[in-house]
């Protein structure tokens, strides 16, 4: 099966064709980060005016770059959410009227569902089941992944997701958007243990998150100092300290929970390399295995949609004539595909 995938959720224009014999043909993505940086975060009416004008010159591109032509695509996904409404209705109309045009069927898929499957694109996927951490600017939580759509929702955040907290500490700090490699940049540079903070919610039983006590306590202590360059890196170190520490020890109490032995970890934080070292050193410990996405495929991208459509597609799933978009949708409700909407 041949797939056309398109990302539009948010800030990034993404389109890949996948080919679920031949694996992973052609891909690109276009980054907006320069044209909402001045903003210090996403404005979404640019970021849909944006794709608008990206969208069809990368499927173009990503096209011929993958040898393939419309009529012989098997199918098309798209981002359906969560995400931008007005990003969002971008990819859906322009996937489901490339889809018409041409006489395939079409599927929408979650995003958070593409990120959790992005590993797969790998060789030496994991296998199911297994514990997924998805860590992004709009969500934190951990999963227990029994198969395609069976998802089972064991903790997340009551408040910022942990992307958010990274973000909003890197404004604080005054390192520019966006917010997690600009911390870990100035981390790299930062004195472990001159400041310590708080790891929110694991001096208590349970896998829910919070991160905006973390934030306030970054604030409380950057408002008392002078924050030069020195001040500046060493706490964004131990602000990164705190947050990688709290992921790691509720993946740790996952796994016991659970009795995985294999741990996904995806979505934009997971590009960060100290949580990658922490996460790795944390399953080894326990004989288990953790699986990261490739750095390119850890933020959002046209690749994993393509491949969480093509296995939707697979199994029967499409959509009707008319789309629709969900800015807000449970992962825990999305269902094991195998029947046609």
């Amino acid at each position: 099966m041949r797939v056309l995938g398109l990302e539009t959720s948010c800030d990034d224009t993404g389109v890949a064709v996948y080919d679920s014999d031949q694996g992973l043909l052609a891909h690109r993505l276009y980054s907006q980060t320069a044209l909402h940086a001045d903003y210090g975060g996403i404005v979404p009416e640019l970021a849909s005016r944006d794709h608008i004008r990206k969208l069809l010159p990368l499927i173009k591109t990503v096209m011929a770059a993958a040898g393939t032509a419309g009529d012989e695509l098997d199918g098309i996904a798209y981002t359906a959410g969560p995400g931008l409404a007005g990003a969002l209705l971008v990819g859906a109309a322009v996937g489901r009227s490339l889809a018409w045009a041409w006489g395939v069927p079409a599927v929408g898929v979650h995003h958070m569902e593409g990120h959790l499957l992005s590993p797969m694109l790998e060789a030496g996927p994991p296998a199911f089941p297994f514990l997924a951490l998805l860590v992004s600017g709009g969500h934190t939580l951990l999963a227990d992944v029994r198969g395609i759509g069976d998802y089972t929702i064991l903790g997340e955040t009551v408040d910022d997701a942990v992307g958010e907290a990274f973000d909003k500490t890197a404004k604080l700090l005054g390192l520019g958007y966006p917010g997690g490699p600009a911390i870990a940049r100035a981390a790299e540079q930062g004195a472990p243990g001159r400041f310590y903070f708080p790891r929110p919610m694991t001096g208590r039983p349970g896998l829910e998150f919070s991160f905006s006590g973390l934030k306030t306590a970054v604030a409380t202590v950057a408002q008392a100092q002078e924050l030069d360059p020195r001040t500046v890196a060493d706490i964004a170190c131990a602000f990164q300290e705190a947050a990688v520490d709290t992921l790691r020890i509720k993946c740790q109490r996952a796994l016991e929970q659970t009795g995985h032995a294999r741990l996904v970890a995806a979505g934009g934080v997971s590009a960060n390399a100290r949580l990658r070292e922490q996460l790795t050193e944390m399953a080894a410990a326990r004989r288990a295995r953790v699986y990261f996405p490739r750095l390119q495929f850890s933020t959002d991208n046209g690749a994993m949609i393509a491949y969480a459509g093509a296995m939707r597609l697979k199994a029967g799933q499409h959509e009707t004539a008319a789309f629709t978009v969900h800015p807000r949708w449970e992962l825990q409700k999305l269902g094991v595909p195998g029947a046609s909407r």
